[in-house]
């Protein structure tokens, strides 16, 4: 019998010998600031069981995991504990409750070519065939015969203002003669050069508490935070975005000025995963 005794103590969970973890260390710590479940369900804008549920690490209680870590770190900050050290025990009791943490690839930037370069070589090489031409075309020209008195003739040069006058000229006949070739270009190269251009606003108005977290094309952090009843939130990045919403019931968006729904595809019960393109 004490063989099977000192077994049993030897199997004891890692759990029970480190101490609290999560919600256990958040309640310690909420007891030492003499503070109540009622005081931290009121800060939290949460029921009271729900409090007692993040206490004892019954984290199904609030729902969708993302419910769960958004109320951990604001537990931690009401009763001055590391938020680095709440999320490393969620983590580790949910890899040993089976569940290990889902992690998003950050979608890779996408890189924009300037035609900026492409358009001045054009117009540098239309300019130069066409002054090749011109001179060359003077040159060719046949002389005509000199008959009676010779007379000296005026020597033509080519002064600074005539020389102005046939570049000008010169660009000219290129606006008029290859206008679809570098108007287009010289659009594409102001969207290229023009960050507002190339970017998208999306505004978000919330009627109740959501939980949101949204990232841009270029994987920056937009957003991620509990959106608050009453608050409009307005954001500009680089499309598509992607976009997770705790209570997608609660919000409501406008995308560049248009009012955007989200779809039933892109709801799961009370949460709405779902990507913006603004197009």
């Amino acid at each position: 019998m004490s063989d099977e005794n000192d077994n049993r103590d030897d199997e004891s969970s890692p759990e029970e010998s480190q101490g609290p973890l999560c919600g256990e260390r958040l309640a310690q710590a909420r007891r030492e600031q003499q503070l109540t479940v009622l005081d931290i369900a009121k800060e939290l804008h949460l029921d009271e069981y729900k409090i007692q549920a993040l206490e004892r690490n019954d984290f199904d209680v609030l729902g969708a995991p993302v419910f769960a870590k958004g109320h951990l770190r604001k537990f931690a900050q009401l009763v001055k504990v590391s938020e680095a050290d709440i999320m490393a025990d969620y983590y580790q009791l949910s890899r040993s409750a089976g569940a290990p943490p889902v992690l998003s690839p950050r979608p890779k930037p996408r890189q924009v070519i300037s035609p900026g370069p492409y358009v001045v070589g054009i117009i540098i090489v239309l300019v130069a065939a066409l002054a090749y031409w011109w001179f060359g075309a003077r040159e060719d020209a046949p002389q005509q015969p000199v008959t009676g008195e010779i007379a000296s003739l005026p020597q033509q040069t080519l002064s600074a203002q005539g020389a102005n006058e046939f570049l000008n000229a010169t660009a000219d006949a290129v606006d008029e003669e290859e206008q679809p070739v570098i108007s287009e270009p010289e659009a594409a190269v102001e969207t290229a050069d023009t960050p507002i251009a190339s970017g998208m606003r999306l505004s978000i108005t919330y009627s109740g508490d959501c939980w949101t977290e949204i990232t841009d094309a270029m994987g920056r952090r937009l957003f991620f935070d509990l959106g608050r009843s009453g608050r409009t939130v307005n954001l500009f990045g680089e499309p598509p975005f992607n976009v997770l919403f705790g209570n997608a019931s609660n919000v409501s968006l406008v995308v560049n000025g248009t009012p955007f729904d989200i779809s039933a595809a892109d709801r799961r019960g009370r949460t709405a995963r779902l990507t913006i393109t603004g197009s």
